[in-house]
């Protein structure tokens, strides 16, 4: 097959212990999944349907120096578990959600804070709040069949050595077989794709220079700089 232009290269994490690489196909996210942050940003924090948005694959982001994003004066962290898929299908059953999960990581979804509330404003989509370049910096990933599937494990985030979130991952208001269920009702799911399962409350900003550490339990760790 010829091709007008080199196609990019495939876009892959690293695992831990592992000389082969996870391959990504899509990143999901799903926002309000934690009571305490719901809250925080002025929301119901009841149960309700949940909220999915996707980011492009290529956001993700493995160099330890983030660049700080343009058109914002106002970039915040979110530190969130993430799960990589390694099969996938349509209404998938909550009790063989499990079943489909190849990995676990943390990675931060960043968020360039005014213009989300500037589109929440308006109506209009999130996408250049969310999508844009480097906006989700991630570990490598601990496969399940290292680390199991944690029904408990503290997620941090700290910033210049100051603690800025924490709660675990029990308090997720849809736990993981939920987000899978629900999202394979939407998608039809693969092998590849790549789910952040939503951040706790202490959102707050990051500016050039910061230093940040965020981790899952003994299971994954993340050390970046903005720059």
């Amino acid at each position: 097959m010829d091709f007008l232009f080199t196609p990019p290269a495939p876009v892959s994490l690293p695992i831990q212990g592992s000389g082969a690489r996870f391959p990504v196909h899509r990143v999901y996210c799903i926002g309000r999944n934690y009571g305490d942050h719901v809250r925080e940003m002025g929301g119901d924090s009841a149960r309700s349907s949940p909220v999915f948005f996707m980011k492009p694959s290529d956001a993700l982001w493995l160099d330890p120096e983030v660049p700080y994003p343009s058109v914002t004066g106002d970039l915040h962290h979110e530190v969130e578990m993430v799960v990589a898929l390694a099969r996938g299908g349509r209404d998938i059953a909550v009790a063989d959600a499990l079943a489909c999960v190849h990995a676990y990581g943390v990675g931060l979804d960043l968020t360039r804070r005014d213009l989300q509330a500037r589109a929440k404003a308006d109506g209009a989509p999130w996408d250049s709040a969310k999508g844009f370049d480097a906006s989700a910096p991630v570990s490598a990933l601990c496969a399940a069949s290292t680390c199991g599937h944690p029904q408990h494990a503290a997620l941090n985030l700290e910033v210049n050595g100051t603690p800025r979130q924490h709660t675990d991952i029990s308090d997720m208001i849809w736990a993981l077989p939920e987000i899978i269920h629900e999202l394979s009702k939407l998608w039809t799911l693969q092998a590849g794709d790549v789910i952040f399962t939503g951040t706790p409350a202490g959102v707050g900003p990051l500016v050039r220079g910061d230093r940040y550490r965020a981790s899952l339990g003994e299971i994954a760790s993340l050390e970046g700089r903005m720059v």
